[in-house]
């Protein structure tokens, strides 16, 4: 009888060490994937980051372009007026 109560004891302490153990495991796994969550999106917003420098460097250089001169006359007059 004392064997079958210690056996008893033993297997719901076992059980309990086991589902510890799982919601121990459970919640560094969450943690783990939140960290990669987060790093992918940092990754995310710094390719942004650069898209958007690149395309407000792209559009001053197409702005720039469409003042320049068309023709050697062009730039002349414009020299000649002071504006160039």
């Amino acid at each position: 009888m004392i064997g079958a109560l210690a056996a008893l004891i033993a297997s719901r302490w076992a059980r309990r060490l086991a589902i510890g153990i799982a919601l121990i495991g459970a919640v560094l796994l969450f943690l783990l994937n939140l960290r990669r969550t987060g790093e992918t999106a940092g990754r995310c917003a710094e390719r942004l980051n650069q898209m958007e420098r690149q395309n407000d460097i792209q559009r001053r250089m197409l702005e720039a372009s469409s003042n320049r001169p068309r023709d050697r006359d062009d730039l002349a007059d414009r020299m000649r007026d002071g504006q160039f």
